[in-house]
Order: C-alpha cells, then structure tokens, then sequence
C-alpha cells in the first residue's frame, strides 16, 4: 500500500525506495531484498485487473458508452483507480510500465474484445481501443482535463461512439 501511495503521487521517477519503506515503516533493505528494486516493487504494486465489464450483457448498440462509463466508474470510484494512472504517468520514461500496459491490454482487453466482436483482429482492435482510453486517461487525470472542460456526457457520446466502431464495425 505505502508503494501505491508513492507512485501514485510522484510518480516512479520521483518516488525513492527510502521513502516507501519509510512509510511501511520498515528498512529500505527489505524491499530491495523482498523485490530486488524499484522496478519489481511497480510491477508488484501495480498489478491492475481492469475488470472489465460483460458486454455480451450489454445494449450492442451501447458497447462503447458502456465501456466509456466504466472507465469513468473505476477512475473515479474506486480506491485503486489511481494504480493505472500511476502507470500512464509512469510509461512516458519507463519502458517496464509501457510493456505493462501492453500486456494488461492484450490480455485483459483483448479477451473482451474477442468475446464481442470474435478472435479475429481482436488484438488490433484492442490497441484501437488503447488509443482512446489511454488518450483520455492521461487528458483528464495526467494534464488535468477537468469536467468542465470535458464533460462526462460529451465524453460518453463522442468516445463511446469511436469505441463502438472498433468494437463492431469491419476494419479497412
């Protein structure tokens, strides 16, 4: 928990293991010694299950609002919804934090792109949804977009609509 703290306000660059362990109340030793550095202890810290929603229970015609709203949901409502901006942040100037996105969106979204649109181009279609899910993530909780300047209403109609093209319609 003291390590999600850290990254979550300074980022990976600025967070030392000094200052974890200080927090945990334990010596910096232990966490090199338990997780080998820095880098193990964000991979340990930031291991995110999108749980992403069923959209085979959803409105076909609502999959990408639906899938827009939930993004909004875990960001917004819940405790660990920082962990993914710790590693949108972190990813700019950490290639362990970019690949880890990678993977969390190859497996996690592009299994529940298969289930709705079917295997093939499933990966393809994940990394179009990337784009627009890390894109407004970062806007709004990394440069600071706040409601005002982009409403949650205007963001579930007009990215939920490209969402809902990559998840259904054909690709060229």
């Amino acid at each position: 928990m003291a390590a999600r703290k850290a990254f979550s306000i300074h980022g990976f660059e600025r967070t030392t293991v000094r200052e974890i362990a200080a927090d945990a109340g334990v010596n910096p030793a232990l966490i090199n010694r338990y997780f080998g550095g820095k880098e193990q202890l964000l991979a340990e810290a930031v291991s995110i299950d999108l749980a992403l929603p069923d959209l085979s229970q959803a409105d076909r015609s609502e999959l990408g609002k639906t899938l827009v709203a939930h993004f909004f949901q875990r960001w917004e409502g819940r405790q660990d919804g920082d962990l993914l901006r710790v590693l949108i942040r972190t990813a700019a100037t950490n290639q362990d934090a970019a690949s880890r996105i990678r993977t969390i969106l190859a497996d996690q979204v592009g299994t529940m792109v298969a289930r709705v649109a079917g295997p093939e181009r499933a990966r393809e279609r994940a990394c179009l949804i990337a784009t627009q899910i890390l894109g407004l993530a970062y806007a709004r909780y990394v440069l600071g977009l706040s409601s005002d300047d982009l409403p949650h209403a205007t963001a579930l109609v007009m990215i939920g609509g490209t969402l809902q093209r990559y998840l259904v319609e054909e690709l060229p």
